[in-house]
């Protein structure tokens, strides 16, 4: 006789809740002092926020932009990786996301936040895109990294730093796509910008269980692509969502000063920050960027019923795994960059991605067009290379 299985816990209900996303304006940083500029206006979203949607329902998600704690400033000016990491970003916990669970203690709710910082127990001189939340106790209890970067990106990704990542965190999704699981909210992912164009990111989430992602902020043109609202941004977000069935958290950057010098903030991500329930249904949109925020109630219960009695439109319990496990077996993008060099700048990074579609035309994925033309490449700001070095931007500052 087969031994009894025995039966899952079932957990407590949680109460439906208000997720907001925050859209607020970001101003560049030229050292780490600057910071304090950017944490003043979300501290004032933050409690705009649960005064005006916290009559509705509790508001127990509380959810940042990219960029709106470290900006930008490293991937505009091309700043060198090490000096970025040593000169501009932070460490976790430190005194900003300390001023942060100061809020999330005052309101009882959890923050999710994307920034800049260093992981130094992965690496030294590296920084890395980071996701983390912190609980109402005020404490982190997550922290991810960003794993996939747009061209103009010079972040360290855990790929970049494979074999030390896996040194450390083991190779199975849980060290690449890690969930917090909480007995109030549900069960939380986080990705950023980028990671989101890529189905596979949204589902390695899903099968570890996440139920609300956070995916923050994308840029003009993607927000901007078709007819639709949100563009191509909010169309993968609903894909995401009914995929997978989870709630998808959205907040876009703010318009962005990227140095003080700057008269007008330029808004590179064209708002539309939003909510999409586990359906693919809008919850929440916010035309806006400009420190506006998007809200929208998350019902945990009513996700897990669907998923539990659903035989149609709950789509992962029919995924046929066999069938999909060659598909990956040979790298695109080469592992270990920058587990020994130094993470390099943008016009030399270039080169590694032309070779990455070169690839993939050599494999037969892609057909290479008939004629060749020359494609994207950087182009510095100046002629005169000196004046494009971080130690003469850096004045801009003073």
């Amino acid at each position: 006789m087969p031994p009894r299985r025995a039966k899952a816990q079932a957990p407590a209900p949680v109460a439906p809740y208000m997720a907001v996303g925050l859209s607020t304006v970001v101003h560049g940083i030229g050292s780490r002092k600057d910071i304090a500029r950017n944490l003043d206006i979300i501290e004032d979203a933050i409690h705009a926020a649960v005064s005006i949607i916290g009559i509705n329902m509790p508001v127990r998600l509380i959810a940042l932009a990219e960029g709106a704690l470290t900006g930008f400033t490293d991937e505009i000016f091309d700043v060198p990786h090490v000096t970025a990491a040593r000169e501009l970003f932070i460490d976790l916990p430190g005194p900003e996301s300390d001023r942060l669970a100061a809020l999330a203690k005052l309101y009882n709710t959890y923050i999710v936040v994307q920034c800049k910082a260093r992981w130094p127990e992965v690496m030294p001189d590296r920084f890395f895109n980071m996701l983390f939340v912190i609980s109402p106790d005020g404490e982190i209890v997550h922290k991810a990294a960003k794993n996939h970067l747009w061209c103009r990106e010079r972040s360290c990704t855990p790929h970049d730093v494979y074999d030390r990542w896996v040194e450390l965190f083991g190779s199975g999704i849980e060290a690449f796509y890690p969930v917090l699981r909480t007995p109030d909210i549900g069960n939380i992912g986080t990705i950023c910008c980028s990671d989101g164009e890529y189905p596979e990111a949204i589902r390695a989430l899903a099968f570890n269980g996440a139920e609300v992602i956070y995916r923050p902020s994308e840029a003009v043109p993607m927000t901007q692509s078709g007819a639709d609202p949100g563009g191509t941004w909010l169309l993968q977000n609903r894909a995401h969502a009914h995929f997978n069935n989870v709630y998808m958290v959205c907040p876009n950057v703010g318009p962005v000063y990227v140095h003080p010098k700057m008269e007008h903030p330029y808004d590179i991500g064209g708002g539309n920050g939003h909510v999409v329930d586990y359906q693919g249904a809008v919850l929440g949109l916010s035309r806006s960027g400009a420190n506006s925020f998007t809200a929208g109630i998350i019902d945990i219960e009513a996700l897990r019923q669907f998923r539990a009695m659903n035989l149609n439109s709950n789509w992962m319990k029919d995924l046929r795994t066999e069938i999909f496990r060659d598909m990956y077996s040979q790298s695109i993008h080469p592992p270990n960059l920058w587990l020994n060099d130094e993470p390099k700048q943008h016009a030399e990074v270039d080169e590694i991605y032309r070779a990455n579609i070169a690839r993939l035309q050599e494999r037969g994925s892609w057909t290479p067009p008939t004629h060749s033309h020359q494609g994207s490449r950087y182009l510095p700001p100046s002629q005169d290379p000196a004046e494009a070095e971080w130690a003469n931007i850096r004045s801009l500052w003073d």
